[in-house]
């Protein structure tokens, strides 16, 4: 345990901010599942609801992430990963 009083404040400090980061990739986490499950329904059954829901689902994803990004949860380049692989997964239902 540490002994200066910077050391144990700076400790209270990293732990409050690892819940919140935990907090943040668990919901982008979630949010991408919606997401995967709904580009799945799609494909099975391409409907312009099915559409609509997928690209909403998507929507709230690329938000989440972005939100992330702008907290410093994320790294901008590794939010741009996701999203760039979230979108990929869309362009090759929609294309085909």
């Amino acid at each position: 345990m540490a002994n200066i009083k910077s050391a144990i404040k700076r400790i209270k400090t990293t732990k409050r901010n690892n819940q919140v980061n935990r907090f943040y990739k668990s919901t982008i986490k979630t949010f991408t599942k919606k997401y995967l499950l709904a580009t799945k329904n799609y494909k099975e059954n391409p409907t312009p609801e099915n559409l609509s829901l997928v690209q909403n689902n998507l929507s709230i994803v690329y938000s989440k992430i972005d939100k992330a990004i702008k907290k410093n949860i994320y790294h901008k380049n590794n939010g741009a990963r996701k999203k760039s692989r979230l979108y990929k997964v869309l362009k090759t239902l929609t294309t085909s």
